[in-house]
């Protein structure tokens, strides 16, 4: 798809939240931080009027390949998100399912899922998280290859690094029409390595790393309105190709200026996967 052509979609204009590179390393806490220290920093720099382009009408164009993410059709046999236990039972495998037909892989690890879910993110309900209005990558040049062997043997991660591997997020609403923070996604093949800002991600027990964003008008930005419970978008997080025209696809929950009174508070579910070509083992 050329990308000119894209200019033609309609689409919202909102504000997103980007970082001004100041030459100190950002930080994000993913628990309550020690009393008197933020968490996070970093100086924001949230860019108004920024034009994200309806991708329905174009969604069959589009591809992990070509821009970093896609759109789907994904029917869940799951009945109640929430409940671990029939996630990794029935979820876990339809996903494996979907990101094996999708990009060819001969073997996909799943391992981990975020839930948010404003409403029971406010209740103070364990796990629940509410929605990220970062520009933000999950992983980066390091941290992609940190989390291949986090999740292998290091026979098997020695083997299969190898060969390519990408990091792929499947994205989902719990509930539908989703109006309430939609997700908005960007063409890989519109960022530029000086667009990226590491960041580091404290954990407990670990400091892992992912990918903030300075702005830049080359950016393009997409979102599916009014997503339901059967369609998801994949996103690629990390590909070891450095080929590939879409290593990245940033991404951030934008408060729509479309969204009406009633719409439906937002909850939704992501998967993170990793998907590995070359020979099998």
């Amino acid at each position: 798809m050329n990308i000119h052509s894209l200019d033609q979609l309609a689409g919202v204009r909102a504000t997103l939240h980007y970082l001004t590179r100041t030459g100190i390393k950002p930080y994000s806490y993913t628990f309550d931080p020690p009393p008197g220290v933020p968490p996070r920093s970093g100086e924001v720099n949230s860019v108004e009027n920024i034009l994200i382009r309806d991708g329905r009408p174009v969604a069959e164009d589009l591809s992990l390949a070509e821009q970093g993410f896609a759109f789907r059709r994904h029917e869940s046999r799951v009945n109640d998100f929430y409940d671990e236990d029939e996630l990794r039972a029935v979820y876990y495998p339809e996903i494996e399912a979907l990101l094996k037909r999708e990009t060819g892989g001969g073997r996909v690890v799943i391992f981990d899922h975020t839930i948010r879910s404003v409403p029971k993110a406010k209740e103070g309900v364990a796990g629940m998280r509410e929605p990220v209005r970062r520009v933000h990558n999950d992983y980066t040049e390091f941290s992609g290859v940190r989390r291949a062997h986090d999740n292998l043997s290091w026979e098997e991660a020695v083997e299969r690094l190898r060969h390519r591997f990408v990091e792929v997020n499947v994205w989902r609403p719990i509930r539908g029409p989703l109006e309430d923070t939609p997700l908005a996604v960007l063409d890989g093949r519109t960022l530029t390595k000086e667009d990226l800002i590491p960041s580091d991600l404290i954990y407990r027990d670990k400091v892992g790393e992912t990918y903030a964003f300075q702005y830049s008008p080359r950016h393009r930005w997409f979102y599916f309105p009014r997503m339901q419970r059967d369609e998801v978008i994949l996103i690629k997080g990390f590909d070891s190709d450095i080929t590939s025209p879409a290593r990245f696809a940033p991404h951030t929950g934008f408060d729509d200026p479309t969204t009406p009174s009633t719409a439906l508070p937002r909850e939704s579910i992501e998967v993170r996967a990793l998907v590995f070509f070359g020979p099998s083992l």
